[in-house]
């Protein structure tokens, strides 16, 4: 990762929301793995003394429930006295190769760290029938408190998809807080938009999507209604095989749900 060629001082933050899947200690080709050492540069440089920032710290988020979410963000996140939300995709929780258990899971939570859904396997929701909505919506979310012990009231879109039907059953099965990967900071409908955070953006890039004047995040929100467009005009399975390709990672059985 190149160094910063900014102050944490100059930077000009807004309520951002940042979205990460998975960490690693060594670098990928797949966009979406960001190093240990990039993480520990974001979280240095983000939350840095806040009377030099001149908003609120940014949220940092997770979706998936991938392991590396104990293994290296727990420390890092602890090291920053930084508290996190972590989506939890149910039905893979302690059964999935690579996700936590439940374990992993109750420590985040004893740690302080906020704990949502992300659905019961990762499905597409705006493509579920009504018994699946509430299979991925409801049931994830019982099964969640059942075995953490507390209230879960949030909820991460699989692949950022949803539509008003979607809206509307997030809202019947209890939820209140409602995240998808579209880069921008307020939603219609009360839906709080994020970053996906890529393993090429440096220090000096997130810094830029901190100020205004830069036009990065309204770059990255003309790149959204772009793949928006893509995805609607080609269908998700083969938009999910051209999204894999470009990502450098190769179509598996959750591609379609992943992109």
């Amino acid at each position: 990762m190149r160094s910063s060629d900014l102050s944490a001082s100059e930077l000009q933050p807004r309520r951002l929301h940042l979205l990460y899947h998975e960490l690693r200690e060594s670098e990928s080709e797949y966009s979406y793995i960001v190093t240990t050492q990039q993480f520990a540069g974001h979280l240095a440089l983000l939350c840095a003394d806040e009377s030099v920032q001149a908003g609120p710290r940014p949220e940092f988020t997770f979706d998936d429930g991938h392991i590396s979410d104990f293994e290296h963000a727990l420390p890092l996140l602890s090291e920053q006295r930084v508290k996190a939300s972590f989506f939890i995709t149910a039905g893979w929780t302690g059964s999935r190769t690579g996700y936590m258990g439940w374990s992993e899971l109750r420590a985040l939570q004893e740690a302080g760290h906020s704990i949502g859904a992300h659905g019961w396997s990762h499905a597409l929701l705006p493509h579920c029938s009504d018994v699946e909505l509430d299979q991925e919506l409801r049931v994830a979310r019982l099964v969640l408190e059942d075995r953490l012990g507390s209230a879960i009231d949030s909820m991460s879109f699989p692949g950022g998809r949803y539509d008003k039907r979607v809206l509307k059953a997030c809202h019947q099965a209890g939820y209140t807080r409602l995240y998808t990967s579209e880069p921008r900071t307020h939603l219609s409908g009360g839906v709080i938009g994020r970053v996906n955070v890529r393993g090429s953006m440096t220090n000096t890039y997130l810094q830029k999507l901190f100020d205004e004047r830069s036009g990065a995040l309204t770059s990255l929100e003309r790149q959204y209604v772009l793949k928006a467009f893509l995805q609607k005009l080609l269908g998700d399975r083969f938009y999910a095989s051209l999204w894999s390709m470009i990502n450098r990672k190769q179509p598996d059985a959750d591609a379609v749900s992943k992109a």
